[in-house]
């Protein structure tokens, strides 16, 4: 198939990455894979890394006069490439797609990867339910959203979780090794990892003052804190004025960007994701789940698809942090049990899964009588 995948996302989110990585699966897998993208972003310069047929066009702008300009280009586009799927992350433009649909005959795919359910507002109702020939959602709360207030039929949503590369993310010994003895992370230690950029929908604050807890309150003073994150619309600086102010200088770690992630993963004991909100792809819950450490979870986005009930936790409720990591630290049945369903829940989410279920979708729009080659 001619698959045109449409990611005009400004930061290499969540949202950018199921894209660029479901549009490099497909390319491995013989697919001819061109990515719309904003010119300029993390998105483009991801996509160019990643070896993608990556294409500027100006999706963003609500200026009539570059819509118009964008409209052309996309059109000569649509007449070169001739694709059979265009599949849309982001909501800028979808607009423009349905007035092409109809024009070229490709079938057309909403994405819906954000945390922000879309209004139910007539016009977006009609965009979903009639225009788009399938939305795809990424975990069951959003499906739920389409099924009740968007009244979309429910042959036209799809839930497709995000993959991970088990082949990439898997526990490394050797590695794990080296990492913890660069921090100085003994083997008397339980190291409880949190990753994500700096942010505090991230959760890094609550944390911090979690784990304080359980080292200078509740006497676990062999625990220590592994921040895999870096500065971003949360500063280092504000992050490290919150470890002095709950003490925790001693015994946490801010990593920075690093490129060994999975030896990094694989120095942890226990993975936490603390976020106030978002989470509906969970790329950092999935690829700490793939080197085989425990997770614990705020409740949010697509956690609940993930983990079990007695993993989960309410999002911002520290006490109830601190009781489930004491829990995972003093019961090793639990931490056992944890592990084992975290390895349930990757065995139908690798990059195979991930791809499989949406060739499913895109193969499905066309029977042998079409005489559509792919």
């Amino acid at each position: 198939m001619v698959i045109v995948q449409v990611a005009n996302v400004r930061w290499f989110n969540a949202t950018a990455w199921y894209a660029l990585y479901l549009s490099r699966l497909l390319k491995e897998a013989g697919h001819t894979v061109v990515v719309l993208t904003q010119a300029g972003t993390d998105t483009h310069q991801r996509a160019l890394d990643w070896g993608l047929d990556a294409r500027p066009v100006d999706l963003n702008t609500s200026n009539p006069l570059r819509l118009a300009a964008t409209l052309c280009k996309l059109t000569g586009l649509m007449r070169k490439l001739k694709p059979q799927i265009v599949n849309c992350h982001r909501g800028e433009g979808f607009f423009l797609w349905g007035l092409l649909k109809p024009l070229f005959g490709f079938k057309l795919v909403r994405t819906r990867g954000d945390q922000r359910p879309p209004r139910a507002d007539t016009v977006n109702r009609f965009l979903h339910a009639r225009v788009a020939d399938a939305v795809v959602v990424t975990n069951s709360r959003m499906a739920r959203h389409f099924l009740s207030a968007m009244r979309t039929p429910e042959n036209k949503v799809w839930l497709i979780h995000g993959g991970v590369d088990r082949e990439r993310f898997r526990f490394d010994p050797a590695g794990r090794e080296r990492v913890r003895a660069e921090f100085g992370f003994t083997p008397r230690e339980t190291v409880i990892a949190l990753v994500g950029r700096f942010d505090l929908v991230k959760g890094q604050r609550e944390t911090i003052e979690a784990v304080s807890r359980l080292v200078h309150k509740q006497g676990y003073r062999h625990t220590r804190l592994l921040l895999l994150g870096f500065g971003s619309a949360t500063g280092e600086d504000v992050v490290r004025g919150w470890l002095k102010e709950f003490q925790m200088e001693r015994f946490a770690v801010i990593t920075g960007k690093r490129d060994d992630m999975t030896a990094c993963l694989s120095a942890a004991d226990i993975g936490i994701v603390a976020s106030l909100w978002s989470e509906t792809i969970a790329r950092a819950a999935l690829e700490i789940l793939a080197v085989g450490r425990p997770l614990v979870s705020t409740d949010v986005g697509v956690m609940p698809d993930l983990l079990p009930p007695e993993a989960l936790f309410p999002p911002g409720d520290v006490d109830a942090m601190v009781r489930m990591l004491s829990h995972a630290m003093d019961d090793a049945a639990y931490l056992e049990e944890l592990r084992r369903t975290g390895e349930l829940t990757l065995s139908q989410l690798s990059g195979h899964d991930f791809v499989q279920r949406t060739l499913t979708l895109y193969e499905g729009f066309f029977d042998e009588a079409d005489g559509r080659a792919f």
